[in-house]
């Protein structure tokens, strides 16, 4: 019954399609007749009125009637483009969901990537190809794998598996969150964080957890590293639950001491959280799941999670929709191929042949899409054959993608297809609008070094290190130092040089700007890490600040108090010759002397300072010398 509702339906929708380009196209003509009449009209009122100016009339409507033409076809395929998007959206299939994508996060050294490199070779030492493919900067995990490793499970339904598997994004850190927003919302349907039990919460999982809670994304703990509590007995083919059971007293008494801590941290951070066995309530409460990577012990645990969560909590956004969703994640030159770019296919598909328009650094990129390229199963990752090509590819997938012009192409935005030829500047001005809501959401300061970094999630990544680290910024940009960045970062010369610098993270620096910058006096910094491009900098802004005190020594003032010795006044007319003692502060030489007993008289400079009949630079506190004060020149 179902497919033949279905069928009625599609039959429905071709003939309202063929009835409504009729209908357009009878109305296009319309309108060209219609324009024809005004058109005729308009030109008979100019010529009556400037009959002199016939001409130059006659070619400015004609460029008004291009302008308006070329108008009609922007809104029209505007509105085409809305009119599917809305469509896409009606017709969401809630029985059918994708992948979710998960991303992993955590401080470093928690164990991030052991833990997907055991996600992702439980196969591998079976020799079995259906296992996990390792996709670009994301690994698919199928409904297989998911299967086998959570075969331990008793209570888990494997006959009601809605999601075809699972795509987990293995960009570390920051990197994958920032790179993966799009639309406002992020791309990352759930998240595990990883927290080793060893050490609670570190202030990279902290700055993870406000990460998630503004982008109010849901996501899992993995309490990685149960393999190094004391006494640890490991079981990785049994659930993690019943493993804890099984270990002796102490070990389960570290445990829970240690869970019970994390619980707190948890709480500090304004989060319940509850071990995934004890939750009851698992939307206000996040789950704990006890893991070892190392062991393997707690991973089919996790899966199980990941499934159940993603099946009830997240069913409606993982439904079904043809609406193309994908996001640009990196670009890479391959030898052989050129420049290639890695790609999250979140919803819809993408064919060879798509006409693909790309945030680039100069502005949109349009190019096809001559080849789609997802890596072979894991047995066959040999070096030479080690793409695949397809001709198609459905969501969700990491697919790497080749195609012309690609070199400027930007990471972090969205990929857009155009399936007509006028659909393409609407696109356009939809990727440089996103581009230009996202910079402009930026907060810049009036005085401030210029930072470049070669996609948005770096320099995002890079602005916020700075705002920790009280350096301000002044301008941003995307992609290769230019002439026009050093211009704009000289600006700093005049307001406060210390700042005309350029912090290029992870960029090229073109040859002629890095000239124009030597010329100029504007100091460029080029690292690939971003705490190396932070110490050049600091240790340049310290230079300079001793640089200045050297420069300014001589004009620089400290303040002092001396009291004159009446029985030690050697010379009483210019220069004052006597002898003092420095009740407070320091006497430099140079520094200007005033009486506050005779109304602040001023009656000198110090210009030398002698002990003992030996000249110095400096007399401190509680000293007695003789100074010689000459008039200020």
């Amino acid at each position: 019954e179902e497919e033949e509702e279905e069928e009625e339906e599609s039959e429905e929708d071709e003939s309202e399609e063929e009835e409504e380009e009729e209908g357009e196209s009878e109305g296009s003509e319309g309108d060209e007749e219609d324009e024809k009449v005004s058109d005729e009209k308009d030109a008979g009122k100019m010529l009556d009125k400037k009959p002199s100016k016939e001409m130059s009339s006659e070619s400015e409507f004609d460029s008004d009637d291009d302008r308006t033409k070329e108008e009609r076809a922007y809104d029209k395929a505007k509105r085409r483009i809305e009119k599917r998007r809305l469509e896409h959206s009606k017709n969401v299939n809630t029985e059918k969901l994708r992948a979710p994508v998960i991303c992993v996060l955590g401080h470093v050294d928690t164990g991030k990537t052991k833990i997907l490199d055991k996600l992702r070779h439980t196969h591998v030492q079976d020799g079995e190809a259906g296992g996990i493919t390792q996709q670009i900067g994301a690994t698919n995990v199928p409904l297989e794998a998911i299967n086998e490793q959570t075969k331990m499970i008793k209570n888990f339904d494997r006959e009601n598996v809605r999601i075809p598997g699972m795509l987990i994004i293995d960009t570390p850190g920051h990197e994958s969150f920032s790179n993966l927003r799009n639309r406002g919302s992020s791309l990352c349907d759930i998240a595990i964080l990883v927290v080793d039990i060893m050490h609670g919460l570190e202030p990279q999982t902290i700055e993870s957890i406000n990460l998630l809670k503004s982008k109010k994304c849901p996501f899992i703990v993995a309490l990685n590293k149960i393999d190094r509590l004391y006494d640890w007995k490991k079981s990785p083919d049994s659930d993690v639950a019943a493993t804890l059971k099984k270990q002796k007293k102490n070990t389960k008494d570290e445990f829970e001491e240690r869970a019970k801590a994390i619980i707190v941290e948890f709480a500090q951070q304004g989060l319940n959280a509850a071990l995934f066995y004890e939750n009851k309530d698992p939307r206000t409460f996040v789950s704990l799941v006890p893991t070892s990577a190392h062991t393997g012990d707690g991973m089919g645990s996790l899966i199980y999670l990941l499934v159940e969560l993603t099946q009830t909590m997240l069913s409606k956004r993982l439904a079904h929709c043809e609406e193309l969703r994908a996001q640009v994640m990196e670009v890479k030159a391959l030898p052989g191929m050129g420049t290639t770019i890695d790609v999250i296919l979140i919803n819809g598909r993408l064919k060879e042949g798509d006409t693909i328009i790309v945030p680039g650094v100069e502005g949109p990129i349009v190019t096809q899409i001559r080849g789609l390229l997802l890596p072979p199963p894991m047995k066959e990752l040999r070096v030479k054959n080690q793409y695949e090509k397809h001709k198609e590819v459905e969501a969700a997938q990491g697919v790497k993608i080749l195609g012309k012009d690609l070199e400027k192409t930007l990471a972090g935005l969205p990929l857009l297809v155009a399936y007509k030829e006028d659909e393409i500047p609407v696109l356009k001005d939809e990727l440089i609008h996103e581009l230009k809501q996202t910079l402009n959401a930026i907060k810049l300061e009036e005085k401030g070094v210029y930072v470049q970094a070669s996609t948005l999630g770096s320099l995002e990544a890079l602005l916020e290190f700075l705002k920790t680290s009280e350096v301000p910024y002044a301008g941003i940009n995307i992609g290769p130092v230019h002439k026009k960045d050093v211009m704009k970062a000289s600006v700093m010369l005049e307001h406060d040089p210390q700042y005309a610098v350029i912090l290029a993270f992870d960029v090229r620096i073109e040859r002629d700007a890095q000239e124009m910058a030597d010329s100029l006096g504007v100091r460029i910094f080029s690292a690939e890490i971003i705490y190396h491009l932070f110490d050049a900098f600091t240790k340049y802004r310290q230079d300079y600040k001793k640089q200045k005190q050297e420069e300014f020594k001589h004009i620089a003032v400290f303040p002092c108090k001396m009291k004159i010795l009446p029985q030690y006044i050697f010379n009483s007319r210019d220069p004052i010759v006597m002898g003092v003692t420095v009740e407070a502060g320091q006497v430099k030489q140079g520094t200007p002397m005033c009486v506050p007993s005779k109304n602040f008289v001023d009656i000198g400079i110090v210009t030398s300072i002698e002990i003992n009949h030996k000249q110095v630079d400096v007399a401190k506190k509680g000293q007695e010398v003789c100074v010689k004060i000459e008039p200020i020149p």
